[in-house]
């Protein structure tokens, strides 16, 4: 039971985090590959967005046209 919470809250940030990554000024490049690289890392990628990359994202991401 606890395990399935944990993959709920998982599940939410995810989402979250997905609708703020596409709502940032950022090129379509630059969208997708923040966005797979979120997934793919599961919850260290939203670790790290969520206490690093929500600020810095745009400035990581400024030379991808």
């Amino acid at each position: 039971m606890i395990t399935f919470i944990i993959w709920i809250v998982g599940v939410i940030l995810s989402v979250k985090a997905i609708i703020e990554i596409w709502n940032m000024p950022l090129s379509g490049l630059a969208k997708l590959i923040a966005i797979v690289v979120l997934l793919m890392t599961s919850w260290l990628g939203l670790i790290i967005y969520y206490f690093f990359g929500r600020k810095n994202l745009p400035t990581w991401f400024k030379n991808i046209k």
